[in-house]
């Protein structure tokens, strides 16, 4: 199997443990509160993390070589769970991931500012696009918008600035690093807030939270295997099995069957991600001609 064959499995196998990650919590989220299941989630997470890195480099240093970046990121990815946790147990899956699946063209967006990478006029007619696809997806003239398509935009654009910064510390920083901080981060916050509202938990719960933590944590080995083995433009596309897999399992679990105009949107913005992907590499084919 050459490494593009096998970049493409690996990210399949990772983004399918994903969806059923976001599985995970649209059902905790369906006896608790959206703090609790932030909670269970990282205190479920937080051993296989550990228990990978003591496996992996037991001796490796923990302490950031980038602490400014590192904490900015924390702070991230905190706001960003919170975002995306409510999304996940109020709304249903396929208008999360309609929102969500619009992080490719946020990136763009941001990274303008941020990195100084300008959007050229064939980007800006995709990005808008990419963008009418949520409108048609969303339908907001007969969907009642809600908090939690408010948390969605909020946390698409939350997840749009933790990759652009894992883009700058992703070379500098130990894999421990960039997985522990955030998680342990995510249990501190999330474990002062339970003082306050925690309700007594079944065991199912946490078996469905051990799951959640496994899977996480294995999708990010995968997807990191992925990215070394081949590049971006053969693993950043099976992003978008995403929404295959966690369609079956909400109908499957949930009994949620996306819309035909949740379908057609949401089709729009994958195939505006996909252009905005091979615009960027005729970009950077031009500049690095062979």
């Amino acid at each position: 199997m050459n490494s593009n064959l096998r970049g493409a499995f690996l990210s399949l196998g990772a983004f399918f443990a994903y969806a059923c990650t976001d599985v995970s919590i649209k059902a905790l989220g369906q006896n608790m509160s959206s703090f609790q299941v932030m909670f269970l989630s990282a205190a479920c997470t937080l051993p296989f993390v550990l228990a990978q890195i003591l496996w992996k480099t037991p001796r490796v240093s923990l302490w950031p070589r980038m602490p400014g970046m590192t904490l900015a990121r924390i702070a991230i990815s905190l706001i960003g769970s919170a975002f995306v946790t409510y999304s996940f147990t109020h709304l249903p899956l396929a208008q999360c991931y309609a929102v969500f699946f619009t992080m490719p063209l946020m990136i763009t967006l941001i990274a303008w500012p941020m990195l100084g990478e300008p959007i050229d006029p064939l980007r800006g007619v995709i990005i808008l696009v990419g963008f009418g696809g949520v409108l048609i997806a969303l339908q907001p003239g007969t969907t009642e918008f809600q908090l939690g398509h408010l948390t969605a935009i909020c946390g698409a654009v939350t997840g749009a600035l933790n990759s652009l910064l894992l883009r700058k510390i992703g070379h500098g920083e130990s894999s421990g690093v960039i997985l522990l901080y955030p998680t342990l981060a995510q249990f501190l916050v999330a474990g002062v807030v339970m003082l306050f509202i925690w309700q007594p938990i079944s065991l199912t719960d946490v078996q469905v939270g051990l799951q959640m933590g496994f899977l996480g944590t294995m999708g990010g080995l995968l997807i990191i295997a992925a990215y070394r083995v081949a590049p971006s433009i053969v693993v950043a596309p099976m992003q978008y099995s995403q929404i295959i897999w966690a369609s079956a399992l909400g109908l499957i679990f949930f009994g949620e069957r996306p819309s035909l105009m949740n379908a057609v949107g949401i089709g729009v913005i994958i195939a505006a991600g996909l252009a905005l992907l091979f615009a960027a590499g005729r970009t950077q084919d031009a500049r690095f001609p062979a």
